[in-house]
């Protein structure tokens, strides 16, 4: 379980390809206190970790994660936000996130709002119903407000606003146009669309 509060910005150094790929990320977290098997969100993906060395760690991604996640987002070289796994009495600076990617948004645009950047993104069709003004989603694992949702001919649409401190501390700020980026829905909106469809079957 993970808050969406990005608390490291990773680089995979490296990729290797067997079976799934060993995907070898740096980072500036403590290797001493991530055990074998910890979970690290990396991107908004639920990775274990399989082996370490001070500054890095190493993943195993199998075909089913890389198939449902942003296109490149397992390159070499590229950016990775992370946040390790809540401990029982953690503050949820953010909102309840699983690490499990739901869709791919793209990029629409991106335009300064104040000292604010305001970027908006197109999501397929059967995330639409679970994205709502003023709820939660979580891209490329950072928890945001959603503040416009707008259904369209060519889909879906939602703008976020990213402060300053986010696009430093993400990698949110570097995003660019046409770009994917992983989605994942608000867990409680999950559950709600569920207790609908039980409701509408039982009336």
């Amino acid at each position: 379980m993970f808050t969406g509060i990005v608390s490291d910005i990773g680089r995979i150094e490296q990729v290797e390809h067997r079976g799934d790929l060993r995907v070898t990320i740096a980072t500036a977290y403590d290797m001493d206190s991530v055990d074998l098997g910890a979970s690290i969100a990396c991107s908004g993906v639920c990775l274990t970790v399989v082996d370490k060395a001070p500054g890095r760690f190493v993943v195993d991604v199998s075909g089913e994660t890389v198939a449902r996640t942003a296109e490149t987002q397992w390159a070499e070289g590229r950016a990775l936000n992370l946040e390790r796994a809540m401990k029982l009495g953690d503050e949820l600076g953010g909102h309840i996130v699983t690490g499990h990617v739901d869709g791919i948004a793209t990029v629409l645009g991106i335009c300064a709002d104040g000292d604010s950047k305001r970027i908006g993104f197109r999501v397929p069709d059967d995330l639409a119903p679970f994205l709502a003004p003023k709820g939660s989603v979580t891209v490329d694992g950072v928890s945001l407000t959603v503040n416009e949702v707008r259904d369209g001919e060519d889909g879906t649409h939602f703008a976020v606003n990213v402060i300053p401190h986010t696009q430093a501390v993400t990698t949110l700020g570097a995003l660019e146009q046409g770009q994917s980026v992983n989605i994942e829905i608000d867990v409680l909106a999950r559950y709600l669309q569920r207790m609908e469809h039980y409701r509408g079957k039982a009336s």
